[in-house]
């Protein structure tokens, strides 16, 4: 499957980010914690050249504990900071600006040596769509300031919010790159729910997700569907499931399109248990 998905804001979005980064003084990166690699655009290092990165590894609640410890460790080895946080509850929210201030402390320290007065830090916010970037302004703000939605591409246009006394964040539209080259990354992203339903093929994407599943988290299969044992055979999985959840049309035959929509629902809502699509060893 090679998805393409370009829409004209993201490219103007690009170019607003990099007239804009004069005035940043830290970029935070918002990535998904069950696929930090698929979810972290190869174009943003490009775009944010020098600037201090903070990586947020957002939805942590969804992901498996075990492979984002993994992950953050991963990134320190890079020589880059890593928080587990979850919009949506706040957990580990609260660290943000004080893992930004450590990162721009030279700056600071400098700024106040020449005399200058003490500023915001200003911070620009960066991520793909739906990766929780106006939820992540909401909770820092402490009201609903940026628009959220359970679909991809909600924010439009670029807006500064005000983060307390300590911080100005500049949010931005998620930022997609034009195609896939790895197929695999498209499929992650897919399940995720990164990429808008309407261009993709369910039934591709729940079998994906399914052989994943098969391997990497049988037993989950098991408690959530009542599965034992677990079929080789991908279709057939996703059969056994269908039969399971009722999923099913006149004549008794499998609605794979039904099956397909329920385990890619019920893994995005985390039904299925906390999972991670990637590990570090995937890079």
């Amino acid at each position: 499957m090679t998805i393409q998905w370009f829409p004209g804001h993201m490219a103007k979005a690009r170019r607003q980010v990099t007239e804009k980064l004069k005035l940043i003084d830290v970029v935070i990166e918002l990535l998904d914690a069950r696929l930090p690699l698929s979810s972290s655009n190869p174009m943003i290092e490009e775009i944010i050249s020098s600037k201090p990165r903070l990586i947020l590894l957002n939805k942590a609640d969804l992901a498996d504990p075990q492979k984002t410890k993994q992950w953050i460790e991963y990134y320190k080895e890079k020589g880059l900071k890593a928080l587990a946080i979850d919009a949506q509850s706040g957990k580990g929210v609260s660290q943000i600006s004080k893992e930004s201030k450590e990162l721009v402390k030279d700056m600071l320290e400098k700024r106040a040596s020449k005399g200058m007065r003490p500023r915001a830090i200003r911070a620009l916010i960066v991520g793909i769509p739906n990766v929780g970037k106006s939820s992540l302004i909401n909770r820092l703000a402490k009201k609903n300031i940026a628009q959220t939605g359970d679909r991809p591409g909600v924010t439009k246009a670029q807006q500064w919010i005000k983060v307390g006394n300590d911080m100005e964040l500049l949010d931005t539209p998620g930022i997609l790159w034009p195609k896939f080259e790895d197929q695999i990354v498209g499929f992650r992203l897919a399940a995720s729910g990164a990429i808008k339903d309407e261009i993709l093929d369910f039934q591709e994407v729940a079998v994906f997700t399914a052989a994943f599943l098969k391997e990497h988290y049988p037993s989950r299969l098991t408690e959530r569907y009542g599965i034992e044992p677990v079929p080789d055979d991908n279709i057939e999985l996703l059969e056994a499931i269908g039969r399971r959840r009722g999923c099913l049309v006149s004549g008794g035959f499998i609605d794979f399109d039904k099956v397909s929509e329920l385990i890619l629902r019920e893994l995005r809502s985390g039904k299925l248990g906390p999972i991670t699509l990637e590990e570090p060893t995937d890079t």
